[in-house]
């Protein structure tokens, strides 16, 4: 269908500048304008909607009227073109009903608020009128509905009232029954507490009697205990006197048996003294020199952990390691996490520690050393359930000590002369314990040691 051009002037212009509302659209009156409007509006392409109004083209009709409603009243009765195309459409939707309004004789039985709407968009002669006595019919139509409402509402109200006095008279006397009930228990409970006082008066009485019962067999009691003492005591007199007599006794017996054992005695001690003065009279020295001593022979020198590294053959040769687990008392502590890092980075800490372990055991059970294995216990999120392996000492270190520091603890704690070998790459660690005398080696050493063996 062909739509006028922007800058025609409809045909209801001339009627609309003529006729204008001098009041506000009632509230339903302009829900139903809103309502035939975004209805309506689907049918318009988005070139012949109002700007304002085509961001709302993809909207459906209720989301329409919810968010674009006061776009669209204002563009209704600011764009006369925008009107008359909505008219066209409703012309379209409801041909009769809008044939009836343009033609100022609407149906008798036709809702108002329809009429009213259709008229406030048609524009037809006398639409103010139309829209008028619609608004107030919708008004008056409002006022009966709130009027039949308030009378049912009045009626409910009266009728709940009535339920609610026959509920309170029913409760009332039930409350009266109840309390006449309350009144009968009160008095055979206070005949029970009358009772239940005079019985406690005869337990009173027959408590006192009791206890004076208890009183006597308790000082009769006593007395018997008084007397059980002093017959204890003559009796602990009696063996005392008969415990002096049997040691006088065996006294006696002793000293009559050893008359041969002092004689005896008596000879070994002339023996000895004489011997004593014999050597005292030839004034031989002591006895220092063994004949073993006295043969000519090379004797193999004591060799500490300085020989062995100055006959090793590099720094990262195993049979250095080897020499040194080899010296007498030798303790081989290791930085536990030092190696296993520097070996196998990439495994969890629970498997770096099982697989460096079961190596220095089975280290231990070949050379025979002490091995101290220490973890720092900073990197612990709860204790460790850890059975050491035969020959490995376990230690972790305590909150705030660094493993560093038990190590050169555990280095001072050693006598001197003890060989001991601490195993850490860290150049701190190992210039402190080269300081105490201990011998350090690299973690690679002892890793390529461990290989080795497995």
């Amino acid at each position: 269908m062909e739509q006028p051009d922007r800058g025609e002037e409809p045909a209801g212009g001339t009627a609309d500048a003529a006729e204008a509302l001098d009041h506000p659209l009632p509230d339903g009156v302009r829900r139903r304008v809103v309502a035939l409007v975004s209805d309506a509006f689907g049918g318009l392409t988005v070139a012949e909607l109002p700007a304002p109004l085509r961001q709302y083209a993809r909207f459906t009709p209720s989301r329409r009227a919810k968010f674009a409603g006061n776009a669209m009243a204002a563009a209704l009765e600011s764009d006369p073109l925008f009107r008359q195309r909505i008219a066209e459409r409703l012309k379209e939707s409801q041909p009769e009903l809008a044939g009836a309004v343009e033609s100022g004789a609407p149906p008798a039985a036709a809702d108002p608020v329809d009429v009213a709407a259709l008229a406030y968009v048609l524009r037809p002669a006398g639409w103010v009128k139309l829209v008028g006595a619609a608004g107030e019919e919708a008004q008056r139509a409002d006022a009966e509905r709130a009027d039949e409402a308030g009378r049912r509402e009045v009626e409910r109200l009266r009728a709940e009232l009535a339920e609610a006095r026959a509920l309170t008279r029913t409760e009332n006397e039930q409350l009266r029954t109840e309390l006449e009930a309350a009144r009968k228990e009160a008095e055979s409970l206070q005949r029970k507490l009358r009772s239940a006082l005079s019985d406690v008066k005869r337990g009173e009485a027959a408590l006192r009697r009791t206890q004076g019962e208890i009183d006597g067999i308790r000082a009769e009691a006593a007395a018997h205990v008084s007397a059980a003492e002093s017959e204890t005591r003559r009796l602990k007199a009696r063996l005392g006197e008969t415990e002096a007599a049997l040691e006088a006794s065996r006294r006696a017996a002793r000293e009559g048996r050893s008359v041969e054992d002092m004689r005896l005695r008596l000879l070994l001690d002339t023996v000895l003294d004489a011997a004593q003065g014999l050597r005292r009279e030839l004034a031989l020295p002591p006895v220092s020199v063994h004949p073993a001593d006295t043969v000519d022979a090379v004797e193999p020198g004591r060799m500490t952990p300085k020989d062995i590294a100055a006959r090793a053959l590099s720094e990262t040769d195993p049979a250095l390691l080897d020499q040194l687990l080899a010296l007498p008392q030798a303790h081989l502590v290791v930085d536990g996490y030092n190696v296993t890092k520097t070996g196998y980075p990439t495994m969890p800490l629970e498997k770096q520690r099982l697989r460096l372990l079961g190596g220095l055991s089975a280290l231990a059970a070949r050379t025979g050393a002490e091995v101290t294995c220490v973890f720092d216990g900073a990197e612990l999120a709860a204790p460790v359930l850890l059975a050491p392996p035969r020959g490995v000492r376990v230690l972790f270190s305590k909150p705030g000590v660094t493993a560093d520091e038990l190590i050169r603890q555990l280095v001072r704690a050693e006598p001197p002369g003890r060989p001991v070998v601490v195993v850490s790459t860290d150049r701190e660690v190992a210039d402190g314990v080269a300081k105490a005398g201990a011998r350090p080696v690299a973690s690679a050493l002892l890793l390529k040691r461990l290989s080795r063996s497995s």
